[in-house]
């Protein structure tokens, strides 16, 4: 095995669906499947359940993604300090963030790193902010832009960053941009447009049921902008917290619908493991990362 599969394996072990994964290593969908077979006759194990409808990674595969990461990790910082043997902080910094959170939350950290520490590298994968968390509990991340968690407050390092109510998207251009009413009144009459998972949705659920509520839900997307996408072409309102509407794409062409205290805030911001891991090259990045971050926070 080479590195290049390992960070095709990878790539499918994050993506698990092998067109997607193919694409982001330029490989096609047969070339990869064959990549992971040799992978699996040399490991005498299966990496992957794979049928017609999904991939999933087996027990094996789980223990094979750490090994292929630590792999990567250790040889990125083996080729910095050859060709780097300075003081210099140098590394890979690996952060999860939405798109949204690229456009609001991360600009001014991204300025001061940059101008602090431009030998910090920077890794970013975007997608569900569901996603963020489990991202950085698993090691895909060592730092994730997310709604702040109240749960497992010891299990997390985090840095408040911006409050944000939780509302319903309405296109300008759709039927709903003028809907009356208390929000128990709107989720029964107009159809919604909800995110799959993540924390707007548990406190949704748990709201409909607190309430004997029968929401109209005519759409469930993955992800802040699939929900607004669905909103723009008039599907229903979608929730979303507003702070999605305040910045990027979605500045104009929408109304938003005020959700009451109904759903509460999202507390937004950033979120790394409390415990520091890693060689002494990680835990330079990790130092100078919460150094940045905190000083942020008294601005």
């Amino acid at each position: 095995m080479d590195f290049f599969e390992l960070q095709a394996f990878l790539k499918l072990s994050r993506k698990l669906h092998f067109a997607k994964a193919a694409s982001e290593v330029n490989l096609s969908s047969s070339a990869l499947s064959r990549l992971i077979t040799r992978l699996e006759e040399e490991t005498g194990t299966v990496l992957f359940d794979r049928n017609n409808r999904e991939v999933s990674l087996t027990q094996d595969g789980l223990r094979f993604a750490e090994f292929a990461s630590k792999c990567l990790e250790e040889k990125q910082e083996l080729l910095f300090d050859f060709e780097h043997k300075s003081d210099e902080v140098r590394g890979m910094l690996h952060v999860f963030a939405s798109v949204t959170a690229c456009y609001s939350i991360m600009p001014p950290f991204i300025r001061e790193l940059k101008e602090k520490y431009p030998h910090i590298q920077l890794s970013i994968e975007t997608g569900d902010p569901a996603l963020a968390i489990p991202a950085v509990k698993e090691g895909r991340a060592e730092l994730a832009v997310a709604a702040i968690p109240y749960e497992n407050k010891l299990e997390f390092d985090t840095v408040h960053v911006s409050r944000s109510p939780l509302v319903f998207a309405a296109s300008c251009d759709g039927p709903y941009t003028k809907i009356a009413g208390s929000p128990q009144d709107i989720v029964s009459s107009v159809p919604l447009i909800l995110p799959k998972a993540g924390l707007a949705r548990r406190r949704f659920d748990s709201w409909v049921k607190s309430r004997n509520v029968k929401p109209v839900v005519s759409a469930e997307a993955e992800g802040n902008e699939a929900v607004m996408a669905l909103a723009a072409l008039g599907v229903g309102i979608g929730l979303v917290p507003k702070i999605v509407l305040d910045y990027g794409p979605y500045r104009e062409g929408f109304v938003y619908h005020s959700a009451g205290n109904a759903l509460g805030y999202y507390d937004i911001g950033f979120v790394q493991k409390a415990q520091v891991s890693g060689s002494e090259s990680v835990k330079r990045v990790r130092t100078a990362v919460t150094e940045i971050l905190h000083s942020l926070n008294k601005l």
